[in-house]
């Protein structure tokens, strides 16, 4: 029998469908439901910048190869994304009404230029001339003139104009709306002190038109919003006397260049503005071309201005300071005498920068190591380490500048340490470094002390607070040692990783290296399950697509292995009617994004944990560098264990994957759903 893979752009499709239907729970919070809205819309966008657009440049090579490592024909998937999306699309919209009906028993209502009071009117006619109109930019759209740059990830007004005398007529233009410069959402006066009404940038301009299109002299005006979603992806030259930074320079640039791939529309647009301007961009019916409702750019919701009705948060959504740190002064004295488990968004991310700052002032350390993917945009993790130079240490960043749409941010990091004195390390060729790893050397007494932290997550401490993300911080000196080797091979780009980074014995690194440990626990849990004994793995990642890890999957499931899975969104496996015993693999979505990666291997007894930064994809493990750590203390490994169980427990509002793709509720014995985030938060407070 064949195996079985699903396309893993399909079931990513059902990982946002997941965080739709977030925002149809009508048991979240009305703020979060609007979010969630924000962040479907935003997954989708960056869907169509990489994924769609690597569908569409795969269609061009018809190769085997090409078809295998898409799990099926580029077309297909293509064909089968555009139905799933248009299908999505209808089903977002029918959510947003129903949420403005939710938000109307709030009293909060969003105008338009057609529902205005007079008061408002002169309010909106001031404000945009006080604040909006220099930033707009009307452009006449021309038959025998090329179409104008258009930005990824703007708002456009599209227009047809006419004079009361002309019967056929229409003149085009088309304004981008400057969100980059004003904000999305303006809060308009109302008498009512209990209402709140929110008008959208767009419809400020739209009510302006006449004015500022004057001086032509137009009487009527039709206006609709659309975007254009572009491919995102930039090739890097082989010009060996160009550094990299540069390279990732002009890349940025080439974006400029990407071709559309996708084109969402208000389906009340003019005819002919549609197609004038579908005819523009080069699209054809073999394109996303989706119609959809009046309000576009959806992601902007995210932030949407607080005007609701107070409601109290949750004490488990907020942070506390895990137990180990509340009666110690340093962090750096807990940490050289024993390990300890930070799980965020429920601990707070501050003990990891208190012990960088504990580094920058200590006279004893010497060096900081550490490595950089996401950064804060106003990071106190790089205050930490700009401080330690200025206090004469050695710190060496290795800083990813291809760390997709933060190449820009990176390269400006670059540039900022650089002029502070420290060493920045710029990777491998054709290799991302992604592992999350830092060492602190310090000297005492003529004896090296080591210690540091290893992550599933970046040093980032505003994501911190939304992702759930587990960091170990530790002296172990097996794991330092390990992590002084992956950075020694970082300050050689030029020879090849793999003899150094093979002789890591106590971290499993990337590339290639990890996959065979990983194969290496499996196989010994399939030997105990032919022998009739227990056997059990437990994986948590964001998503599941590697060929060879599946199948050996696929040979412990057949031998009786008992498997679970997290899978926050990829999920490229199927149950076989064959299996001995099937796979069990649930998605949890809810406020806190999972991003933690987790492996589990009962192993006769002895409870194998790593915390990984990689995902189980062949790009993690062939063509990253990456790495994961055991967890070696008995507390920590039940403390591990027990979230796991309590995640993967029948009361966690979870949805089952099947070969289908088919997702259902599992719900407790009162029928509501609830959170296993809630029995995390309480777990871990009475550690």
């Amino acid at each position: 029998m064949a195996q079985q893979y699903n396309p893993r752009d399909i079931t990513w499709l059902g990982f946002n469908a997941r965080v739709l239907q977030e925002a149809k729970d009508e048991t979240v919070p009305l703020p979060l439901r609007i979010r969630f809205l924000g962040i479907f819309s935003n997954n989708l966008d960056e869907f169509f910048r990489v994924r769609v657009a690597g569908l569409k440049r795969a269609m061009d090579f018809k190769t085997k190869i090409i078809q295998e490592s898409f799990y099926e024909a580029p077309s297909k998937i293509l064909e089968k994304i555009n139905k799933i999306v248009i299908t999505q699309q209808e089903d977002f919209d029918k959510t947003w009404r129903e949420i403005q009906k939710e938000m109307g028993k709030q009293n909060v209502f969003i105008k338009d230029s057609k529902n205005l009071t007079v008061a408002q009117k002169d309010f909106v006619v001031r404000y945009f001339d006080e604040e909006v109109e220099s930033n707009v930019i009307p452009i006449l759209l021309h038959d025998n003139v090329p179409m104008p740059y258009m930005r990824d990830k703007s708002l456009y007004i599209g227009i047809a104009m006419r004079r009361k005398e002309w019967k056929y007529e229409s003149k085009f233009a088309m304004i981008e709306v400057p969100t980059r410069t004003n904000s999305r959402f303006v809060i308009l006066p109302t008498e009512d002190k209990s209402e709140k009404n929110v008008m959208l940038l767009e419809d400020v301009i739209i009510y302006n038109l006449p004015h500022i299109f004057s001086y032509f002299g137009y009487d009527e005006f039709e206006a609709n919003c659309f975007k254009v979603t572009k491919d995102a992806e930039f090739d890097l030259d082989n010009d060996i006397k160009t550094t990299l930074a540069d390279k990732i320079e002009k890349g940025i640039k080439s974006r400029r260049k990407g071709k559309p791939t996708r084109f969402v529309f208000d389906k009340e647009m003019d005819k002919a503005l549609l197609e004038f301007l579908i005819k523009k961009l080069n699209l054809s019916k073999k394109d996303s071309i989706i119609p959809g409702q009046k309000i576009h750019n959806f992601r902007h919701f995210m932030d949407f201005p607080d005007v609701f009705k107070a409601y109290e948060k949750p004490v488990e959504r907020t942070q506390f300071t895990h137990p180990a740190f509340a009666q110690k002064e340093r962090v750096t004295d807990v940490i050289v005498q024993n390990d300890v488990l930070l799980t965020f968004p429920y601990h707070n991310y501050v003990p990891v920068i208190d012990l960088l700052r504990e580094a920058a002032m200590d006279p004893h350390v010497k060096s900081i190591q550490i490595t950089a993917y996401r950064l804060s945009s106003s990071s106190k993790i790089v205050n930490a380490l700009v401080n330690a130079v200025r206090n004469g240490k050695e710190v060496t960043v290795m800083l990813e500048l291809r760390a997709r749409f933060d190449e820009e941010a990176n390269l400006e990091w670059k540039e900022k340490l650089e002029l502070e004195g420290v060493k920045v390390l710029v990777g491998i060729p054709n290799k991302k470094v992604h592992a999350k790893l830092c060492v602190i050397k310090k000297r005492v007494n003529n004896k090296t002390i080591q210690y540091g932290f290893i992550s599933t997550g970046n040093f980032n401490e505003k994501t911190a607070r939304i992702y759930g993300d587990s960091l170990l911080m530790t002296a172990n000196r097996s794991i330092m040692a390990d992590i002084n080797k992956v950075f020694n091979v970082l300050r050689k780009p030029k020879e090849d990783p793999m003899p150094v980074l093979k002789t890591c014995k106590s971290l499993l690194v990337c590339p290639q290296f990890m996959r065979d440990k990983i194969i290496w626990h499996i196989d010994k849990e399939i030997e105990e399950a032919k022998a009739g004994r227990k056997a059990e793995m437990i994986i948590k990642v964001n998503s599941l697509s590697d060929k060879i890890l599946i199948n050996k999957m696929y040979d412990a499931a057949n031998a009786g292995v008992d498997i679970k899975m997290i899978v926050r969104g990829i999920y490229c496996a199927v149950n076989q009617k064959d299996f001995k015993k099937k796979i069990r693999a649930i998605s949890i979505v809810d406020e806190y994004l999972e991003h933690a990666r987790i492996m589990y291997f009962y192993n006769k007894g002895k409870e194998d944990f790593y915390l990984s930064s990689a995902d189980w994809m062949a790009r993690n493990l062939d063509f990253r560098i990456e790495a994961a750590t055991p967890i070696l203390q008995k507390d920590l490994k039940k403390q591990l264990k027990d979230m796991l169980d309590i995640q993967l427990s029948d009361n966690v509002k979870a949805r089952i994957l099947d070969k289908n793709i088919r997702n259902e509720y599992v719900k407790n014995e009162d029928g509501k759903p609830i959170r296993s985030q809630i029995e995390i938060y309480h777990y871990l407070k009475n550690l």
